[in-house]
């Protein structure tokens, strides 16, 4: 039987702690409920069953459907590996890394009282099932709007990037080579993630990035840019990953949930919380919420999910990093994170990340690549909130104005390792 452990809080007895979370909880499951729609006007009953990112976006006009919860299964070929290998797997003696991993989820069986649970569920999160081996998503759209509830869709930025993509040199799970890439054992490449060319706006055409990061937890992320405009590759500075370009406010550390290098970081477990989160979502593609001037998408289903929530801090010597800590949210069944909350330096809530999942066997519904024998998970839209601005800049895969309508090919090896090369991304912006 698993125990649940709740957030320590020192000035609080115990007991008293444990009937107020218990009773506030019981009282905040039963405002929101299975029917109900939830504007600015109601958005109390979500309050304590989202993030404070997210309930900000409710309360400027994010609108919620919320319905009844769905089970999410991990695809065969990743149960198969978990089963397989996950038996050897253990971390580190200093808690920083993992030993012995092979594929599929290094962690399976989670104690919340385990001193080290909280990394071990950040491990479990960097494997998730979505994708183990590649994937590539074509014409990667996104729009930055600022809240404006009840008026019409005030873009500010709209931006189209023709793949962006990633390679897994282990944990392979679907497509040769597996379990890993031979090209590991002498790169040290954990995995690999290309963003090119960018075919708008036209001030950016031709521009991209390139990242690789390491197994060794001593050696920091490597990153390039290419700018079409002066046709030069330059190396990105590690401090660069956690901050964002222009008006955007996604940054490369938070993009597909928390993506920071696992092992530069602190873990700490906060508890196991019943909340809300898009993960059947029925809009494909997604649309601009018309509720909240397009800054996100909506109306769409939420339902009670079993949330873990890690808070994450950089380790001591990480100064580069712009967020004090990051509070991460990670579902049970999808280990993917419905929302990410990040903290700025003074310690204010500053962005948040909001995704919009679904789970079937295609991205699509008139799909005839992207065709999979098992239903798996699918990103269809995700929003980062910067609640200081007022700010959002949401992506759609597939976009509403884009060619591509399949968008999304996992572990299809649509993209191989020669993608993911600086050469490759400069000849794609020339």
């Amino acid at each position: 039987m698993k125990t649940r452990i709740l957030p320590r809080y020192p000035r609080f007895p115990a007991l008293v702690l444990l009937a107020a979370v218990v009773c506030f909880a019981a009282k905040a499951a039963a405002q929101a409920k299975p029917g109900d729609f939830i504007t600015p006007a109601n958005a109390a009953k979500v309050r304590m069953l989202v993030s404070p990112g997210a309930y900000y976006a409710v309360r400027h006009g994010m609108e919620l459907r919320i319905v009844r919860p769905g089970r999410i299964d991990w695809p065969q070929p990743y149960r198969e590996a978990t089963e397989k290998y996950s038996g050897q797997v253990r971390l580190s003696d200093d808690h920083r890394t993992v030993l012995g991993y092979v594929a599929g989820q290094p962690f399976p069986l989670i104690d919340l009282n385990d001193p080290y649970v909280a990394t071990k569920i950040m491990w479990n999160s960097d494997f998730r099932p979505i994708a183990t081996d590649d994937f590539d998503l074509r014409y990667f759209e996104c729009q930055v709007a600022r809240f404006n509830p009840g008026r019409p869709q005030n873009q500010l930025l709209f931006s189209v990037t023709g793949h962006l993509a990633g390679y897994y040199d282990i944990g392979r799970t679907e497509v040769e080579p597996l379990p890993a890439d031979p090209d590991f054992k002498k790169s040290g490449i954990w995995w690999r993630a290309a963003a090119y060319p960018v075919i708008a706006p036209d001030q950016a055409q031709g521009d991209g990035g390139v990242r690789y990061r390491y197994w060794d937890p001593n050696r920091s992320d490597d990153a390039w840019a290419f700018i079409e405009q002066t046709r030069r590759i330059r190396r990105i500075n590690e401090s660069f990953l956690s901050s964002s370009p222009g008006l955007s406010t996604w940054d490369p550390d938070h993009t597909g949930g928390f993506a920071a290098k696992p092992q530069e970081y602190n873990y700490r477990f906060l508890g196991e919380r019943r909340m809300l989160a898009c993960v059947h979502a029925v809009h494909s593609p997604e649309h601009p919420c018309p509720a909240d001037g397009g800054a996100t998408v909506c109306p769409e289903d939420w339902e009670m999910r079993r949330l873990y929530v890690i808070e994450v801090t950089p380790r001591r010597g990480i100064s580069a990093v712009l967020q004090s800590r990051t509070l991460v949210y990670v579902d049970s069944e999808a280990w993917f994170n419905p929302y990410v909350d990040s903290y700025d330096r003074n310690g204010e809530l500053w962005r948040s990340q909001i995704y919009f999942m679904t789970y079937r066997d295609r991205p699509v519904p008139d799909a005839r690549v992207a065709i999979y024998p098992f239903k798996r998970e699918f990103v269809l839209a995700a929003s980062s909130v910067d609640v200081q601005s007022g700010m959002a800049t949401t992506c759609y895969l597939p976009g509403p104005d884009t060619p591509e309508r399949e968008c999304w090919y996992i572990n299809m090896g649509a993209v191989d390792r020669n993608f993911f090369s600086t050469e490759a991304m400069a000849r794609a912006g020339q």
